[in-house]
Formats: C-alpha cells, structure tokens, sequence
C-alpha cells in the first residue's frame, strides 16, 4: 500500500513544559520578538481532556519574567467560529521550566464540556502579545467512552536518532488517515556527541545534522538543549501536531543500557549517576506533553501509567530501565567452560526488569474487562535465539568478512559463531535476559485472564511473535523498527547471509522479521480482532519518500484467549 506525499503541516513551535495552569488571572505582558519555534504537542488523553504542550521563545534572551499563554481548543470539524471554541485556559512560561508549558484540560473547569471520543483542535498565543504571536495549530482526540466497543487505531513509533536521518516516518505518521493516538515507546532522543565517530555521526554529517549540543549530554542543560533540537524538527512537529502522543522512556533519554544502579554508557568522569538521570528525566518531562507526576511520586515512575480505550482496549505503559532492573549480563557471565550455556546463572529468580511492586501494579490493571490488554514496553520480549552461523555459512565464510567490519561488528559477529550451537538469547539486555521475571509477568497475564498484545520498541528492527509459557500462547508480540537509527549490527556483520530467515528458524516464538527499511507500524482493534501494519519508508536520506506496508498480521480474540498471529 502506498502513501502519497501530501503537504507538510505548517508548524512554528514551541517547547518545555510547565503545568501551571490559572484561569481569571489578568494576562502578564507580552514579550516582542517572542516565538513559537518548537511546535505543539498533546498527550495523556482521556475521555474528557488531555495534555497540551508548547513551548515560548523569548524575543530577549536575558528575559527572566513570565510570558502567559492562552491556549483555545474547539472541535476538529468546527468552523472554529466564536461560538465553537469550548474552552480556554492560561500557562505560564518561564525559565525555571525552560520556558514551556503544558496545560492539563482534565483539571480545568473550562473545559469539562468535552466529549470522549471526538477530534479537537488546538492552538496556543501569548495572552498580551501581537496578534502574529501565535503556535500553530494542533489536534488530539479523547479517550472513547467506557462503555464504546468502537475501533481504536494507534501509529507505534521509537527510536529516533536525528544524526541518523531524515524524520520520514514521523512525517508518515502526519499523513496517516486516522490515528486516534501514537504511542512512543522510547529513545525520542540520543545522548551521543558529534564527533566523527559517535554513533550516527557518518549520516550526520553527510546530512548537516548535527547534535546540539555537540558533546554527550550530562548536565540538565544539556539533556534541555538536546530536547529543543528535536522538537525543531519540522517532521517530528507534524507528527506532534497530528494526534496525542502516549509515551515511555527507552535507555537513550538517559544514556545507553542503564539499570537501576548505573549505566554501560556512564563513566565515573561524567558525575554522579543519581544527578544524571534526574537531570534527564527532568528535561524529558518538561519537553514531552506528559502528565506532570503527584507529589512524592518518583520522575521514573512517572511514565507507568494506563488509558482505556472503552471495551475495546486498555494500553498499560511501563518502565524497565531505571526503577529495578538488575545489571545486564554479559555472555561471558553464561557461558560455561564448555561453550554451553549456564542456565542457572541466566534464569536466576533474584533478577528483576520490572520489579515486584510494578508487576503487581500490571497484573491488577489488566483486570478490567477490556477485550485487549496492551502493552507499551521497551525491549523485545519474544524468545529469540542466536542462529547458528557456521552451519549455514561456514567459518570460512565467517573469517573472509571480518576484514571489511567495523570492530564493533566484528566483535558481535564472532559472538554468533561462537554461541550459535549453544542456543543462546540473542540479547541480554531485552527479556531474554531475564527469563524469570518474563514467567512472573506471563503468570500476571494468565492470573487477570488477559489477551495480551505487546508493543515493543529498542531494536532497531520489525518483529512479529507468538509468545509462549510452559502452558502455551500466552500472547502476541509486535516489535517495531526505527524512526531513523541504524539497524541492528548484527544483521549488517555478514553480508549476503539471510540473517532475518535464519533467526526466525532458531527462534521458538519468532514468526517474521525484517531489518529494514525505518519505519513504524499501524495496530488496530476491535472486539473481534487486533490487526498490525509494519509500514517503512523508502529513504531516511532524502525528504523526498513513499510508504509501503511490508507485512500485514491479524490476531482473533476467541472466547478465552486469543489466536496465534495469521499474515494476511
């Protein structure tokens, strides 16, 4: 199926967030000069409001005093006449929050005159300002009502590395037809610098696109300024603009494969750990349309939230990289002197990804009676098993490409060959790394007697599983690929060797996979059938794309339980 290009939407911008949210207060003057340069956003919606966001951008740089906003929402299909604005309400935007606001429409009185199910536009202006200070113009829609059984239509996106690319299929997204919310699943931004040989940087610096600021973040005004370079962009603006955003975190709005003690890519000359990830998750919060946490909740607790989409669906988003997980393994750590795998040491009770008190949270959330019961994670839960390299290709083969790998791929690919007869996990930072807490969550699934559809993002790559317990089926698995960031390196570390076929051969829950091209997909539900389309891009080079759906799947609920994945 192809998409055709259609104009972008007209976006301005604006940025970090701040919830104070004042009705009847007299505005604060204006600032001259002042923009919306970062766009618009909305997220966490609910039956009867949502989270608007922007951000201001002082005309004089030394301003320290508040600029007020007003933003006014009316229905889509509206006229937006003078009697068809159904609310209005102020922020204030101010440097204590880098100058954002967010404005949370289910605790204004405003707006208590809205209706779930139904599209609404938005648009923000400086309350005291001229009248060309104004952002453009946004849309979301509610939560349907809890008693509707009508479809729900979610675009599934992650990993989007700016070096990396142009934003293609956040601009896809844009343009799609319907999309009542996109969920994000993590690694909206990358902490990396831009050197020359910091990940993404080839790409980057053929492209002009270039990390600001251009060394690895740490500081909160770092990880602020990285924020704002990627709300600047006009394809992430458009997909903003298009539909509420329900998101989580990944490891890179951090720093790469953290746990809940540290983190590979944080080094002791980069400070404290604890300041670190506080200063990030600040600045995610503050430039992302998230629903602002109650007091005394931890900021990584904050992404670990529900949405019920009537009878037809609940999305439960969680957390696995800060708040309990046990330091990854390394396959040194599993492998025994004889080259098998010790699965003892792998499947050790003590590990956690999640942690009890979340797993319990998940278990009483999904009893709620929706049909599907989904789940926004972070990294590949199938089972997925390392092919064994030697005997498809021989270690001839194997040798003679060594030569032409970066030492990265050389290192992972020798890892396969080595560990292709031993059955080993293809990747220890995802669930295969924690195979006991994946039998604890699948116990909770089974407990709230669940149809269980998990979104997953991380890899860099398009999964499609059957996921499995000792007693059978016990869901389906729907991995996407990547707005921009490269695709795995060990699908790349053997060319000519069909590597997607040969995982999906050694894997027990695999059912299809693809490495390329960037993309997302497209999951819809109904009471009688939950269907994903794994959509790419043809380029992330070039502005200039089309999109195609690559593979298309659908999974029957039956009266207990649902089917296994059929393609269609």
């Amino acid at each position: 199926m192809k998409i055709d290009r259609r104009t972008a939407l007209g976006l301005f911008g604006a940025g970090v967030a701040t919830p104070a949210c004042a009705r009847g207060v007299p505005p604060a003057p204006g600032t001259p000069g002042a923009r919306f340069v970062h766009g618009v956003a909305s997220g966490d919606p609910s039956p009867t409001g949502v989270v608007l966001w922007t951000r201001i951008t002082p005309g004089d740089p030394a301003q320290t005093e508040p600029i007020r906003l007003v933003v006014q929402v009316w229905p889509w299909d509206s006229g937006r006449g003078a009697t068809d604005v159904v609310g209005t309400a102020y922020g204030n935007a101010g440097p204590e929050r880098d100058w954002t606001v967010k404005i949370d429409l289910d605790r204004d009185e405003a707006f208590n005159a809205l209706e779930p199910g139904r599209d609404y536009a938005f648009q923000f202006r400086i309350a005291a300002g001229e009248a060309d200070q104004v952002s453009s113009v946004g849309r979301f829609r509610t939560l349907p009502a809890e008693d509707s059984a009508e479809e729900v239509v979610l675009a599934v996106a992650s990993c989007s590395l700016h070096p990396g690319g142009w934003f293609n299929a956040y601009q896809a997204i844009a343009e799609l037809e319907r999309v009542d919310a996109v969920v994000h699943l993590g690694d909206y931004i990358y902490e990396y610098g831009a050197g020359e040989r910091d990940y993404g940087m080839r790409t980057g610096l053929e492209l002009n696109r270039i990390p600001e600021p251009p060394h690895e973040i740490v500081t909160l005004d770092d990880y602020r300024r990285r924020h704002a370079q990627y709300k600047t962009d006009r394809q992430a603006q458009a997909a903003h603009a298009r539909a509420a955003w329900i998101m989580t975190f990944d490891d890179h709005e951090v720093t790469n494969d953290p746990w809940e003690g540290g983190a590979q890519n944080h080094n002791a000359d980069e400070g404290d750990w604890s300041a670190r990830k506080a200063a990030a998750l600040t600045a995610y919060l503050e430039w992302n349309p998230i629903r602002e946490p109650q007091s005394g909740v931890p900021l990584h607790d904050t992404v670990r939230r529900s949405f019920r989409f009537g009878r037809t669906a609940a999305l439960h988003m969680v957390e696995t990289r800060l708040s309990a997980r046990s330091r990854q393994l390394e396959y040194e750590d599993i492998t025994a002197p004889d080259g098998t795998i010790d699965r003892t040491r792998l499947e050790d009770p003590a590990r956690q990804l999640m942690g009890a008190a979340q797993l319990d949270w998940l278990g009483d959330s999904m009893a709620n009676g929706a049909t599907w019961q989904v789940l926004g994670n972070q990294v590949l839960m199938a089972r997925l098993v390392v092919p064994d390299l030697v005997a498809a290709v021989g270690r001839a083969a194997i040798e003679a490409a060594m030569p032409g790998l970066a030492d990265y791929q050389q290192r992972r690919l020798r890892e396969m060959a080595d560990l292709g007869a031993a059955q080993a996990p293809l990747n220890l930072d995802a669930w295969d790394g924690y195979p006991a807490e994946r039998a604890r969550l699948y116990a909770k699934v089974r407990q709230a007697d669940a149809r269980l559809i998990v979104l997953t993002g991380d890899s860099h790559a398009a999964w499609a599983s059957n996921l499995h317990d000792v007693q059978g089926q016990v869901g389906v698995e729907f991995g996407g690929t990547a707005i921009s960031s490269p695709q795995p390196s060990y699908s790349r570390a053997l060319p000519g060797a069909p590597m997607a076929e040969l995982t999906v051969a050694a894997s027990p829950d695999l059912q299809w996979c693809e490495f390329e091209p960037r993309g997302f997909f497209v999951l819809s539900l109904t009471p009688q059938r939950a269907q994903c389309r794994m959509m790419g891009v043809s380029s992330i080079l070039s502005p200039d794309f089309s999109t195609d759906e690559r593979a298309r799947f659908t999974v029957p609920a039956r009266t207990s339980g649902l089917g296994p994945l059929e393609r269609r």
